[in-house]
């Protein structure tokens, strides 16, 4: 539950669609106020407010690989409750063509590192000092299967080597930052695609899918929950830590 006899509050980037959503809908069911960011998608945002009582949920537009636009979001989510106790930094951009590093363009380039990076970089510089103040913080990263290793992945190269950056990050702020009761994680996703991303286990369980060893795809809701877990006070020995959620499917060596 979201801290007890007071309501923790949790900031989650791109939280309107996707696993994002399905991570929101978890928080907000568990006792949780939560700011959630979008980038762009007006209807999915005013579907989200319009299920939540406003003293629970902000909704605030934002591109998370924008500075201004970082400070703005924390200044805000600051201004909403006084706190932030959860980050969870669902966004980061992804190029879906696959395409080979020489190939890429330097916009994609930057938008994949800005996207996936340097956002987690503006974002922790305000962020980390609030927590600090409250002594309370729980900090939660997204990556790929086998991030933790830093493998090659073909056709993948600027997210691959973004979200490795990203481990390394994770991993330095959990050591620094571990003596203010800030724990720092990422969770990896397996192979969720399209309408999986915002369905639930059960839903899952009646699909057969034979590309996971498990039998059923993975899902929003698997990844809520494991969010869920790194969020709560007793997690607080779980720092650090890339968990993969995955059901045993081999995500980056489908290409060869």
């Amino acid at each position: 539950m979201g801290g007890g006899s007071f309501m923790r509050h949790a900031l989650i980037t791109a939280g309107t669609k996707g696993l994002g959503l399905k991570v929101t809908e978890a928080l907000l069911k568990n006792g949780y106020s939560v700011t959630v960011t979008y980038y762009s998608d007006e209807k999915r945002a005013a579907e989200l407010a319009n299920q939540w009582d406003k003293n629970v949920l902000q909704l605030i537009k934002a591109d998370v690989g924008n500075k201004a636009d970082c400070e703005m979001l924390v200044k805000n989510a600051l201004l909403f409750k006084g706190r932030i106790d959860l980050f969870i930094h669902n966004a980061g951009p992804y190029i879906f063509e696959k395409k080979k590093l020489v190939d890429y363009e330097d916009h994609e380039w930057n938008k994949m590192i800005n996207g996936n990076l340097h956002s987690a970089y503006y974002l922790l510089k305000q962020i980390v000092p609030a927590m600090r103040v409250q002594h309370f913080g729980r900090i939660v990263f997204y990556g790929f299967q086998g991030a933790n290793n830093a493998p090659g992945w073909i056709y993948r190269s600027a997210y691959a080597a973004a979200k490795v950056g990203l481990v390394s990050l994770m991993k330095t702020i959990s050591i620094e930052e571990a003596e203010y009761g800030i724990t720092a994680n990422m969770v990896c996703p397996g192979n969720i695609m399209g309408e999986m991303k915002e369905a639930s286990i059960e839903e899952a369980r009646h699909q057969t899918d034979n590309n996971t060893p498990i039998g059923r795809s993975g899902t929003g809701e698997d990844i809520a929950r494991t969010v869920l877990f790194l969020s709560e006070d007793e997690a607080d020995m779980v720092t650090g830590t890339v968990i993969e959620v995955t059901g045993g499917v081999d995500v980056i060596h489908r290409y060869r």
